[in-house]
This record gives C-alpha cells, sequence and structure tokens, in this order.
C-alpha cells in the first residue's frame, strides 16, 4: 500500500510538474506575443455598403428638396439615388434626358410614401436632367432635377468608331466586360459611356430572373484569372447576394429554370493539376453545389490537341449552355477545337462538333457529317456556344489556324474571326451551316482569343470579336497577355438584322463579352438591407502540423527588413487570410498560424504557371530581380480563435509581430 500510494504521489507530481510547465509556456507565450498586432478586417463592398445605407434617408425630404445622392454604394459613378416622402401613396416615373430619343431612359416605380428613386444612365461630366412625374390625388407633380457628375476616370475606354441606323435600333445599351484595360461598362447607341463599375468585374455580364446582374467578384481565389464566385447586384452596385465557390468561377454560368446556376469552375485538389475542365451546379437558396461534371471522366485528355493545348489546360473550357429541350449541357472546349453536348443526367457525351482530326476511334462516332449545298467550314478555339430557339447551336468561331495541322496553319493576316450557326441531326449524325457573319471581313476582323456571339431574336444577332491584337502593325495569333512587341488592341462590335449591319461599335481596347440589355427592367426597385453570403470557399490544406510549444525564432527583430526586402503584406478579409509577397524560384516559404502549442504549416509555391492562354493579362505574375509575386490564400474554415502569424523563409523562422483571429 505505501508502494502503491508513493507511486500515486509521484505521478501526481508529474502531472503538476507538466501542468506548471504547460502554464509558464503558455505565459512565455503571451508574453513574447503581448505586443503582436491583430490584422484588422478590410472592409469588403458587402460591409460598406451596409454603412452607406445607413445614411439613406427619406425622412424630412419632399419632391420639392429631394435628398440626393450621387454613386450611392461608391461602386456605380454613373448612378444616383433620389429620395422624398409623399403624404399619399403614390407611383414616380423618372426620366432621364438623353442627346436624343435613343438615349433618353423612362422607368415608373411602384407605389409607396417612402422613394428610393434609383437612377439611371447618367453622363459623366454633364449637368444632367431628371424629371420626376406623378399624380397625388387630383394634382399633377411635374420636378426636374439637375445632377451633375464627375468626369470619366483617365483610363476609361472610349469608341474610335460608331456606326448607328437609329431607325432599327431601340435605347438599350451593350455591357461589355475587359480582358485587359478598362471597366466594365455600358455605351449607348451614340457610343457614349452610360454606366460602369469601379470593382472590377470580369467574365460574363447578364441579367437573372429577377432583374438583377450576375458579375464575378473582384477577388482571386487563384491565379491568373480564377475569382472567387459572382455578386448579385443591381446597376446602382448594391450587392444582394454573394455566391462563394471552393473552385472559384471563369468564363461563364448559366441560370437554369430552378433558378440554379451552372458555372465553370476548376477542382484545384484534382490529381492532374487541370483547370478549366469543371462544371458545377449551385443551389442558389443553399449555396451547395448540388451537381458537379468533370470532364476528365467524359474526354481522353489528349484528343483533338490544338496549337494552344496544355497537359494542365487541355480542354478550356469557357461557355456553358443548358438547353431544356433536350435537358443537355453544351460546353466549348477551346484547346480541343470541340464544342461538345453531354446528357444532365447522367453526363454522358452525345455528341462533339468540330474537325475529327486528331480524335481516337472511340470519339468519331460523336462527330457529325458535313452536308448541304452552301459552305462550310468547323470552327477553330471558338467561345460563346449557344443552342438557339430553333435548336441551332451559334458559335462564336475564333478562327485559329484553321486546322490542327501544323503544315496546313492558316497565318493570322489570313485568318477571321465569324458568328456561325450551324443545323444538326442527331439521328443521322449530319451538320449544316445555315449562317455566318465575319468572313468577307478578313484579318481585320479576326481575333484570336474571346469575343462572344449574342441570339437577340430570330435573324436579330450579335458578333462581338473583342480580342483583335496586332503586335508591330500586324496581325497576331496570340492573346494581348502572351504577346511581344508594340501591341494595338481592338474590340468591333456587330450588331445585325436580317443580315444588315445597324450598329458597329469599335473600342481600342480588348473586351471579353458583351451584352445588349435595357437599362432598367419591369418592377425595377431598390431594396435596402443586409446582403447574403453564401456556399464556401472550402477549406485550405494544411501541409505540416506540428507541435510546438514556443517557435523558436531567433531572427524576429529582423523581420521588418525582411517584410521590405520581399514586399510581404498580410490581409484579414471576411473569409480568408491573404499573404502577399515577392520570392525567388526555389525559395521555401511557408506561413505558420501558431495556436495552442500547434503551428498550421501552409506551403507558399514560387513558380510563374506557364499559361498559354490567357483570356485576361491583368493578373499575370509578373517578376523582377527580388522574384516573382506570389499569394497564399487561407480560407477562414476550419480556423477557430486567435492564430499568432510566423513566416519560414528557408528554414528560419520569424516572428511576424502580427496575429490573425477568426
Amino acid at each position: 500500500m505505501k508502494k502503491r500510494k508513493k507511486l500515486v504521489l509521484i505521478i501526481s507530481l508529474v502531472i503538476l510538474l507538466i501542468i506548471l510547465i504547460l502554464i509558464g509556456l503558455f505565459i512565455e507565450f503571451n508574453e513574447r506575443n503581448i505586443n503582436n498586432k491583430e490584422i484588422e478586417l478590410v472592409s469588403s463592398l458587402i460591409e460598406t455598403q451596409e454603412e452607406l445605407e445607413s445614411k439613406f434617408k427619406t425622412k424630412g425630404y419632399t419632391i420639392d428638396e429631394p435628398n440626393i445622392i450621387l454613386n450611392p454604394y461608391g461602386n456605380s459613378p454613373l448612378t444616383a439615388l433620389i429620395l422624398f416622402e409623399t403624404n399619399s401613396r403614390v407611383s414616380p416615373t423618372v426620366t432621364i434626358k438623353g442627346k436624343d430619343e435613343h438615349s433618353t431612359f423612362t422607368h415608373t416605380f411602384g407605389k409607396d410614401k417612402k422613394h428610393y428613386l434609383s437612377i439611371y444612365g447618367l453622363y459623366a461630366d454633364y449637368e444632367n436632367e431628371v424629371i420626376i412625374e406623378y399624380k397625388e390625388g387630383k394634382k399633377e407633380i411635374k420636378k426636374t432635377i439637375t445632377i451633375k457628375t464627375d468626369k470619366l476616370p483617365d483610363n476609361m475606354i472610349l469608341p474610335t468608331s460608331v456606326k448607328a441606323d437609329k431607325t432599327a435600333l431601340s435605347n438599350e445599351l451593350y455591357f461589355y466586360t475587359p480582358s485587359s484595360i478598362g471597366y466594365t461598362c455600358a455605351y449607348d447607341v451614340n457610343g457614349d459611356v452610360r454606366w460602369y463599375l469601379t470593382n472590377y468585374a470580369l467574365w460574363k455580364i447578364d441579367r437573372l430572373e429577377n432583374g438583377h446582374l450576375l458579375v464575378s467578384t473582384e477577388r482571386l481565389v487563384n491565379s491568373p484569372y480564377y475569382m472567387t464566385g459572382l455578386y448579385e447586384m443591381d446597376l446602382l452596385g448594391k450587392i444582394y447576394m454573394e455566391y462563394s465557390l471552393e473552385g472559384g468561377y471563369h468564363h461563364d454560368y448559366y441560370e437554369m429554370g430552378n433558378g440554379n446556376l451552372l458555372i465553370a469552375s476548376d477542382d484545384f485538389n484534382n490529381d492532374d493539376g487541370t483547370v478549366e475542365d469543371y462544371i458545377i451546379e449551385l443551389d442558389r437558396v443553399s449555396g451547395n453545389v448540388v451537381k458537379t461534371f468533370d470532364l476528365k471522366d467524359i474526354l481522353n485528355m489528349r484528343d483533338g490537341q490544338s496549337e494552344n493545348w496544355t497537359t494542365y489546360d487541355w480542354f478550356h473550357n469557357n461557355s456553358v449552355w443548358y438547353d431544356k429541350d433536350t435537358n443537355s449541357i453544351t460546353l466549348s472546349g477551346r484547346h480541343q477545337d470541340a464544342v461538345i453536348n453531354i446528357d444532365y443526367d447522367t453526363g454522358d457525351l452525345n455528341w462533339i462538333i468540330g474537325d475529327p482530326t486528331n480524335w481516337s476511334e472511340e470519339y468519331q462516332k460523336y462527330f457529325f457529317e458535313p452536308i448541304g449545298d452552301g459552305e462550310f467550314e468547323w470552327q477553330w478555339s471558338q467561345h460563346a456556344a449557344m443552342i438557339t430557339p430553333e435548336g441551332y447551336v451559334f458559335i462564336l468561331d475564333n478562327g485559329n489556324n484553321k486546322s490542327k495541322i501544323e503544315e496546313e496553319y492558316v497565318a493570322a493576316e489570313n485568318s477571321y474571326t465569324r458568328g456561325v450557326m450551324y443545323k444538326i441531326d442527331t439521328k443521322e449524325m449530319t451538320i449544316e451551316q445555315v449562317w455566318e457573319y465575319g468572313k468577307d471581313r478578313g484579318s481585320e476582323f479576326y481575333s484570336p482569343y474571346i469575343s462572344d456571339v449574342d441570339y437577340i431574336t430570330e435573324n436579330h444577332y450579335i458578333v462581338h470579336s473583342g480580342g483583335i491584337v496586332y503586335v508591330d502593325g500586324k496581325n497576331s495569333n496570340q492573346p494581348a497577355g502572351l504577346s511581344n512587341g508594340t501591341t494595338t488592341l481592338v474590340s468591333d462590335t456587330v450588331e445585325l438584322l436580317n443580315d444588315r449591319v445597324i450598329f458597329e461599335l469599335i473600342l481600342p481596347t480588348n473586351n471579353y463579352r458583351v451584352e445588349k440589355m435595357s437599362l432598367y427592367v419591369d418592377g425595377e426597385q431598390l431594396k435596402l438591407g443586409e446582403a447574403n453570403r453564401i456556399g464556401t470557399l472550402g477549406k485550405t490544406e494544411i501541409d505540416d502540423k506540428k507541435i510546438t510549444p514556443i517557435i523558436e525564432c531567433k531572427n524576429s527583430k529582423k523581420f521588418l527588413e525582411i517584410a521590405e526586402e520581399h514586399d510581404i503584406t498580410f490581409t484579414k478579409e471576411v473569409d480568408r487570410l491573404v499573404v502577399k509577397g515577392r520570392f525567388k524560384r526555389g525559395t521555401n516559404v511557408n506561413v505558420i498560424l501558431y495556436q495552442n502549442m500547434f503551428s498550421n504549416y501552409y506551403n507558399v509555391k514560387i513558380s510563374k504557371k506557364p499559361y498559354t492562354a490567357l483570356c485576361v493579362d491583368v493578373f499575370t505574375e509578373e517578376g523582377n530581380e527580388k522574384g516573382i509575386n506570389v499569394t497564399k490564400y487561407i480560407n477562414k474554415d476550419d480556423l477557430y480563435g486567435k492564430y499568432s502569424i510566423y513566416l519560414e523563409i528557408d528554414g528560419t523562422i520569424y516572428n511576424t509581430g502580427k496575429y490573425v483571429e477568426y
């Protein structure tokens, strides 16, 4: 018994000693980090708009002395809010005066006593005349208000040429998204800028069934151009929803009949390290991914290779289209010169449009046989594939090389881009070319990348050659981001009605897509309140996890010098920690998050990715004598509480003097 008591006493003392040691370690850790500074949260557009809306007051304002707020959300400078109250419920009509009837806009708002009138389509650097009319009782009210706007930014892109047959045009606007310099903006039929966003929105721009715009976020989830997700917003710049995606968003989306979104995304964790070959369906209520399509399970990655094919970007999907009549999804694989169609329920391959050269025997049955008396050409490096209401396949044929055989390549100066429409018979597996535009324009209309087609109504289309590139005065076969030499960019948008050009706008830049849309939609009404965030960026993989009671970092005092040398910055966003720096290839860098004796190691890859077909060139990784710009995103999922931040560079650990808390 005495031995047992003695053993129990020894064990108790050991436990007590361990506890005291742990307490001492925690005290030492806290003392060491007591002067650490918390990384403050950077306000996003959503947090900012909550603050702004608190100042949207109607009380005390009348139609004679309204509350006028220019650029109410701080990101849409050619918009305004007019706020006032009336004694009874009235339905105001606003008219934004333009230079002619084709640039004047009118909208009637719903009945209310408190009025939040969204004013769109103001001219920049201009005394804009806005007329408000309504009937209150027997009294007819008409008030003219003048709104003075600021100048356009110095780097706003203005047209070099505008041709408009106004007898055939309405007052809709042409909404553009940039691929190089420029803004997400809209031009009227006169070529005047009537709307633009200051937050950088890429890829597709379109309206949802509820009237809101759907555009990309301005944040990257991975280089060079994969965005964190999508914003649902109005033209004022008010965000109603943010959809976050673990695999990010690029190029295109499609709103399905049930409201869900089919989105071109990525699976960054796939074993092959591929990109732009993954489609998701997002539930817009829950934010959950309810369906996925991995093209590696559908196609042979090494088939149908074009000049731009690489092992990691083998398909390069740039469009998504759902057809309810056939319950199928049409996709555009630029790097295989292939438009493919898959069954929505099973993901099985239905057909392929394109030259069958370089495709395996097992896939030959999915290709069509050309028929018809007219001219026929396959499409090359295409974009924006869709199914028209007539059942035709409508494609922007970029026209790169016009062959898969290198010896038969057509040079850029002899090439052309066109909109083309095919009629297909999936029973007989035949294809007929029924319409085209652009071939007769020759190389002046040649875009080796990006670009778009839009179907407005039958025989009424838009063909957008948005990526025309000249290098040293000659047509280039490469995107702007990959061209060397003196580069000149052109974007040429043509609207056709019954094969007649009724509008053409030329810009000295490259633009990804164009959408023709009205400025207002029926039922347009600002809704105040907090934006909803759904979806997730996912968990960031921990490369190593160590038990480290105290992190030894004798060089902590040198971190300021290290930070300056490597341009190191830390940013806390609402859903992640962003670490940026510049390092030379071969440097071993880890971000270390320390909490309660455990250290999470996140490796920072120092490499410049050799993207072969950049659709935008604003996010390319630059390097100089200091090395390559790199970014590490550490998502907050799985992070709880306070973490001290350390940085390990080639085996030496530095205390950054900062902590982050989630």
